[in-house]
């Protein structure tokens, strides 16, 4: 995969955005934007993307433990396809299930302190996110690359 990727973790409060570096590799926390309304935050993400010059759109969606979809991937799939409407770059959802819980141990094993933890997870959740698309990505353009 080449070019710049952005992904956005939904929140209800706020929406975490990461991108990739330009070759589609290595995901890094861009800003946390305050939910608005669907609109305002879909039309924040086109520009954001705009203005990184990504090539395509991921949003996190949080299935359920049985995969199923549940109100907060039914919140991600309404924010995707707000997106849609604002850009034409290709707009595509991403499970991110315990993306937040990981965000959480991931801050632990850096060895971040107790006190210092506290506040939202949303920029790293979306880094998580991000992280997980391009590796699954880059891994099957990589086995397709070698003819396996």
């Amino acid at each position: 995969m080449k070019g710049r990727v952005l992904a956005v973790d939904p929140g209800e409060k706020r929406l975490g955005i990461a991108i990739s570096d330009p070759t589609g590799t290595i995901a890094n926390p861009l800003t946390v934007l305050k939910h608005v309304s669907r609109r305002v935050d879909a039309a924040a993400v086109a520009q954001l993307a705009q203005e990184q010059g990504a090539v395509r759109i991921v949003v996190g969606q949080a299935l359920d433990s049985e995969g199923e979809i549940g109100p907060a991937a039914r919140h991600a799939l309404r924010v995707a396809e707000e997106i849609r409407g604002q850009t034409d770059l290709p707009v595509e959802l991403w499970d991110e299930s315990f993306s937040t819980q990981t965000a959480r141990e991931t801050r632990v094993a850096m060895g971040v302190r107790r006190s210092q933890r506290s506040g939202h997870l949303d920029d790293l959740a979306a880094v998580i996110v991000l992280q997980s698309y391009l590796d699954a990505h880059w891994m099957g353009g990589e086995e397709q690359a070698n003819g396996a």
